[in-house]
C-alpha cells in the first residue's frame, strides 16, 4: 500500500484538475457519506469525455439514490441520530473517466496518509495559506452501471477497503471475490441470466443456436457464460459465436448478418449487446430481407426497452428478452413528477435534464435563446408535458442504498450500542467490518422482494422473461408481453408464446432433425447436436438413439424397426397345397401295391406268382409300400417320433427294394453267365439265398440308421436360417427335424448306391433270352427309375435359397419316391397283376422246353428257364 500512495496522489492530482473543468458532482452533507457512479451522459465523440445527457439510466438512477437517502434520513427507526450524506459523480459510460472521477472517493484517505501539513506550507510574498474543507470520507459506494466501469472503480475501491454495492453490473467476471472482494450487486450476475437463457432454449425445443455480443465485460462474459453452461447441462450446441467490435466499422452488422447465415439452421440467436448494437443488428437483418427469419433471445441489456426496436418493430417480433424481476416504485414516481427547478437545485444535472426533457431552452438575462427553440417557462411538469416512465433499475438503486444503511444500522448497533449518533468505534467507519454487515443484511426491498448477497456478493437470481408480440395484427402496434420467470427454475408459458407463421408452432431451431422410429442418430464429429439418420435395416433394430442391434436370432424386427417380434414358424401341413400332389399319389400307390399284395397272396401258388420269384417279390412290394408311406411322414408334425421314424424308414423303403431288384437282376445274369461257361448252377441261387443277400443288403442301411440314432438322438428344430430371406417380413422358422439336406439325401444315398449297381447288371442282362422276360422290365424299371433322380438331385439343391424351400424340397423328395416305387409297381407288377385278375387263362404253365442255358435251373418260372405260361 505505502509503494503505490505516491503513484495515487499524482493520479488524484490529475483528476482534480480534470473534474475542476468538467460538470462537477452531487453534494449531500451528512454524518455518514455514500458514493454514488451514475452515466448521467453517455460517451463523448472526438476526444471530448461526455456526450448527450441520458435521461432514464443516469437522471432517473441519480434521482433514484438521492430518493433513497430521503427516505432514509426521515425514517426514525434507521440509523437514529446519523444523517446520510452523499458525493454523486458522472462517470459519461467511459470506464476511464469514471476512475478518474472514483479516485476523489479515496482523496481523505489518502491525504489522511500523506506527510506534511499546512504548517508546512509556504506561500510567496509571505501570505498565510487557506485551508480548504477537508473531503468527505466516502463509506460506501452505490455503482456504477456498466460492468466495465465498476471493474475499473473496484480495482481502486479495495485497495482503500472501500464497500461497493452495484445496481446495474452483472459481468459474472464480478463474482471473483478473491479479485473483487469489496464488490456486491443488488442485481443478479450474468450467469444467472446465462441459465435461464440456456433454460429457455431447451425449453422451446432448440439445440443449435449462435451468439452475439458486444466486445467488452457485458457482452463477451455474458456470452461465456451461456456457452459455459449450456455445454454443463449438455443438449445445446453452438454454432457461431460473433463478437461485435467495440468501434464498428461500416458494413461490419451486414457482415455479422452474412456469418449468421453461414450457418442457417441455427435460428436462434442468443445476444448480449449495448442497446446501439442491438438496433444495427435488427437493421442489418431487415436490409438482408430476414425479417422474420432469426430467432432473438435477448439478454437484460435488451429487456423490455423500446428505444433498441423503435421503428425495426418487425424484425423484433417473437423476440425473447429477459429482465431482472422488478417492480416500478409507486413513491418514487410521486417524488420525480413533482421535482421541478425550484426544489430540486441539489442536482447540478436537472437543469439540462429539464431542457432535454421539455425540448427547451433556459436562458439567463442577457443571453438570447436559439430561435428553433423555446424557452423553458419552468411550469413545466413531469408526466403532464412530457412522457415519463419510470426506468428499469430505479429499484435496485433504491435497493443498494437501503442495503447500506441496514449495514451501517447493524453496525452502529454492534458498536455504538446506546449511543443516539455516531459513536467513536464508527469514526472512522472501518470498511472491513461493513463489508462483513452489508454480506449479512436481509430485508424486504423496495418491491416487496427480498434483498440478500451470497459470499461473492451476488444477488439472488430472479427474472421476468418478455416477448415482443403483435396485438393488432401489426408489427407498428406490438409490445412486450410477460411470458414466464425465471427463480432458480424456469416457468415459461409456452401457450403465451406467439411466433411469426403459424403463431402457435414453436418454430425450430436444430442442426438436424429429429430421426424417425427405425433410425439412429451417427453423429457428425465435434458437433454433438449434429447428426445424420441412419436406418436400422435388415434384421436390426433401434436400441436407443444412437445404436441398432440385431434381433436375436429367433425374432424378427418389427415394421419400423423399433423392437423385436417372434418370428412366424411354419411347416408343410396336411392341408397344404403343397402337399396335396404327393399324398394323392401315395394314397394312390398304397392301395395299388394292397391290391398287387392281396392278388398275389391269394394266387399264390400260380405260376405268374411262382414265375415272379415269391419270396424276393413280397420284399419288393413292401420296400414299396414303405417308400409310399414315407411320404405321410414327411408330412406330418415333427417331433422326436416322427423324426426317428423319417430316419429309419426314409431309406429302408428304397432299400429294401432295390437289394431284392439287386439281388434278383445279379441271379439272372450269374444263370446266363455260367451257363455259357458251364452246365453247373452257379451258387446262391435258392429263394433263401436270395432272401439272406437281401437281408444283408438291407442291414447294412438299418446299422448305420441306428447308430446314427445313438450317435445323434432324433429331434424336431425350428430352423431360423433357413427361410431368413432379406426382407424381415418375409422370414420364417421352419418346424423340421435336425436333418440337414445332406443327411436327409445320405439316407438315400445307400439306396441310390444299390440302384446304380442294379442299373449295371440290368445293362449286362439286356441279352437274355425273351422267354426269360423279367430281366427286361427291370432294366426299364431301373433306367427311368435313374432318370427320376437325376431330375430330383437339381431341383432339390437348386432350390436351397428359395423362401419356399421347406415345400418344394418335401414334395420333390415325396414324388420322386412315390414315382420311384410307381415305376417299380408299374412295370413289374401291374402286368402280371391284370393277368391274373383279367386273363386267368393265360396263368397255366407251358410246356417245357429243352435248353441246354436251363437244363439246371431249380423250378423255373417265367423268365427263369421256361417260357411264359399261358
Amino acid at each position: 500500500m505505502a509503494g503505490i500512495l505516491p503513484l495515487l496522489t499524482l493520479l488524484l492530482t490529475l483528476a482534480q484538475a480534470r473534474v475542476a473543468g468538467a460538470a462537477g458532482s452531487v453534494r449531500l452533507a451528512g454524518g455518514l457519506t455514500l458514493g454514488g457512479l451514475f452515466p448521467v451522459h453517455a460517451r463523448g465523440a472526438a476526444g471530448r469525455a461526455c456526450g448527450p445527457l441520458k435521461k432514464e439510466q443516469g437522471v432517473h438512477r441519480l434521482e433514484a439514490m438521492l430518493y433513497a437517502l430521503d427516505r432514509v434520513n426521515a425514517d426514525p427507526e434507521l440509523l437514529p441520530g446519523v444523517r446520510l450524506g452523499a458525493r454523486l459523480l458522472d462517470t459519461c459510460s467511459r470506464d476511464t473517466y469514471a476512475l478518474e472521477q472514483a479516485l476523489s472517493f479515496v482523496q481523505a484517505l489518502i491525504r489522511g496518509r500523506g506527510d506534511g501539513d499546512a504548517a508546512a506550507v509556504r506561500c510567496p510574498g509571505g501570505v498565510p495559506p487557506v485551508r480548504a474543507a477537508p473531503p468527505e470520507r466516502v463509506v460506501a459506494v452505490v455503482g456504477a452501471s456498466a460492468s466495465s466501469v465498476s471493474i475499473m472503480v473496484a480495482n481502486v475501491l479495495r485497495l482503500f477497503a472501500i464497500p461497493q454495492i452495484s445496481y446495474a453490473s452483472t459481468a459474472p467476471e464480478l463474482s471473483d471475490s478473491t479479485r473483487y472482494d469489496f464488490f456486491s450487486r443488488v442485481v443478479p450476475p450474468d450467469s444467472y441470466q446465462a441459465q435461464a437463457m440456456v433454460d429457455i432454449v431447451r425449453a422451446l425445443g432448440w439445440n443449435y443456436v449462435s451468439t452475439l455480443a458486444s466486445e467488452g465485460n457485458y457482452g463477451e462474459s455474458g456470452v461465456d457464460a451461456f456457452v459455459q453452461i449450456s455445454r454443463e447441462a449438455g443438449g445445446v450446441c453452438i454454432a457461431q459465436s460473433i463478437k461485435i467490435p467495440r468501434e464498428p466499422k461500416p458494413g461490419e452488422f451486414n457482415k455479422v448478418i452474412r456469418r449468421l447465415m453461414e450457418t442457417p439452421n441455427a435460428r436462434g440467436i442468443i445476444i448480449f449487446a449495448n442497446e446501439d448494437d442491438i438496433r444495427r443488428v435488427l437493421e442489418a437483418a431487415r436490409q438482408a430481407n430476414l425479417t422474420s427469419y432469426f430467432l432473438w433471445v435477448g439478454s437484460d441489456s435488451w429487456g423490455a426497452k423500446i428505444s433498441p426496436i423503435l421503428n425495426l418493430e418487425d424484425v423484433a417480433v417473437g423476440a425473447i428478452t429477459i429482465l431482472p424481476k422488478r417492480a416500478s416504485i409507486d413513491g418514487f414516481d410521486q417524488y420525480f413528477m413533482t421535482r421541478s427547478l425550484e426544489n430540486n437545485r441539489r442536482n447540478i444535472w436537472f437543469a439540462e435534464f429539464w431542457e432535454e426533457n421539455f425540448n427547451c431552452k433556459l436562458t439567463s438575462s442577457g443571453t438570447q435563446s436559439d430561435d428553433s427553440t423555446r424557452i423553458c417557462t419552468g411550469e413545466e411538469r413531469i408526466g403532464r408535458d412530457s412522457a415519463y416512465e419510470q426506468e428499469g433499475k430505479v429499484q435496485f438503486v433504491i435497493d443498494a442504498v437501503y442495503a447500506i444503511a441496514h449495514a451501517l444500522h447493524s453496525m452502529h448497533q454492534a458498536l455504538c450500542p446506546g449511543h443516539t449518533g455516531l459513536c467513536p468505534a464508527m469514526e472512522p467507519t472501518d470498511g472491513r467490518t461493513l463489508l462483513q454487515y452489508i454480506r449479512a443484511v436481509r430485508f424486504n426491498g423496495s418491491a416487496g422482494t427480498p434483498v440478500m448477497f451470497n459470499e461473492n456478493g451476488d444477488a439472488p437470481g430472479r427474472y421476468d422473461i418478455f416477448q415482443y408480440q403483435v396485438t393488432n395484427g401489426s408489427a407498428g402496434s406490438g409490445s412486450y408481453q410477460a411470458v414466464g420467470q425465471w427463480a432458480e427454475t424456469l416457468r415459461l408459458d409456452v401457450e403465451a408464446l406467439q411466433w411469426s407463421g403459424d403463431p402457435r408452432e414453436v418454430p425450430e431451431s436444430q442442426c438436424s432433425l429429429p430421426c424417425g422410429p427405425g433410425e439412429r442418430k451417427k453423429m457428425v464429429k465435434g458437433v454433438p447436436c449434429c447428426w445424420h439418420c441412419e436406418a436400422c435395416d435388415g434384421y436390426r433394430f433401434q436400441v436407443d438413439e444412437f445404436t441398432c442391434e440385431a434381433c436375436p436370432g429367433d425374432m424378427r424386427p418389427t415394421r419400423n424397426h423399433t423392437g423385436c417380434r417372434p418370428t412366424p414358424v411354419v411347416r408343410l401341413s396336411w392341408s397344404s397345397p403343397w402337399a396335396a400332389p404327393p399324398l394323392l399319389l401315395a394314397v394312390l400307390g398304397i392301395m395299388a401295391t394292397t391290391t398287387v399284395v392281396a392278388t398275389f397272396v391269394r394266387h399264390n401258388n400260380t405260376p405268374i406268382v411262382r414265375a415272379s420269384g415269391r419270396e424276393l417279390s413280397y420284399v419288393l412290394l413292401t420296400g414299396i409300400f414303405l417308400i409310399y408311406t414315407v411320404t405321410f411322414l414327411m408330412v406330418a408334425e415333427p417331433g422326436a417320433a416322427v423324426c426317428a421314424a423319417r430316419r429309419l424308414f426314409l431309406g429302408l423303403g428304397t432299400t429294401l427294394s432295390y437289394s431284392a431288384l439287386l439281388t434278383k437282376t445279379n441271379r439272372i445274369y450269374r444263370i446266363f453267365e455260367q451257363g455259357k461257361r458251364s452246365v453247373t448252377p452257379p451258387p446262391f441261387i435258392s429263394p433263401t439265398s436270395q432272401l439272406v443277400i437281401t437281408f444283408s443288403f438291407t442291414s447294412v442301411q438299418v446299422v448305420g440308421v441306428m447308430a446314427w440314432m445313438g450317435a445323434q438322438p432324433p429331434h424336431s428344430v425350428i430352423d431360423y436360417e433357413e427361410q431368413r430371406t432379406v426382407e424381415p417380413e418375409q422370414a420364417r422358422g421352419v418346424l423340421k427335424c435336425d436333418m440337414s439336406d445332406l443327411s436327409l439325401v445320405g439316407c438315400l444315398g445307400y439306396s441310390l448306391l444299390l440302384m446304380v449297381t442294379c442299373t449295371v447288371y440290368a445293362i449286362k442282362a439286356r441279352g437274355v433270352p425273351e422267354t426269360f422276360n423279367e430281366a427286361k422290365p427291370i432294366g426299364f424299371t431301373m433306367y427311368t427309375t435313374c432318370i427320376i433322380w437325376l431330375a430330383f438331385v437339381p431341383i432339390f439343391f437348386g432350390t436351397a435359397q428359395s423362401a419356399e424351400k421347406i415345400y418344394i424340397q418335401t414334395t420333390t423328395l415325396t414324388v420322386s419316391l412315390s414315382l420311384s416305387a410307381s415305376v417299380s409297381l408299374g412295370m413289374l407288377y401291374v402286368p402280371k397283376t391284370y393277368v391274373i385278375l383279367f386273363h386267368p387263362e393265360q396263368n397255366v404253365q407251358k410246356r417245357k422246353r429243352s435248353l441246354k442255358t436251363t437244363s439246371t435251373v431249380v423250378a423255373p418260372p417265367k423268365g427263369e428257364g421256361t417260357e411264359a405260361p399261358k
